[in-house]
């Protein structure tokens, strides 16, 4: 795998994360949750906005380990 690609996929697994919070947080402070008599809504909106989350710190993790391999190899050619 290209070092490019791996970056890339790191930031639109961040970027795709990141999109979904903002609809979970979203759906999550609608006035109809607190409206509804189904509580089944809201806690489908938490579990998506912790597995998002996931996504994110995941993600970001995969950009570190990227980020530092590039390192060591600018370490080894210097």
């Amino acid at each position: 795998m290209q070092i490019t690609s791996a970056m890339s996929n790191a930031l639109q697994g961040i970027q795709k994360g990141l999109a979904g919070v903002d609809k979970n947080a979203a759906q999550i402070a609608g006035a109809d949750n607190f409206k509804s008599d189904n509580p089944a809504s809201s806690a489908q909106a938490l579990v998506e906005l912790q597995n998002n989350r996931m996504q994110v710190e995941v993600s970001a993790k995969a950009m570190k380990s990227v980020n530092e391999a590039i390192g060591s190899l600018l370490d080894v050619v210097a």
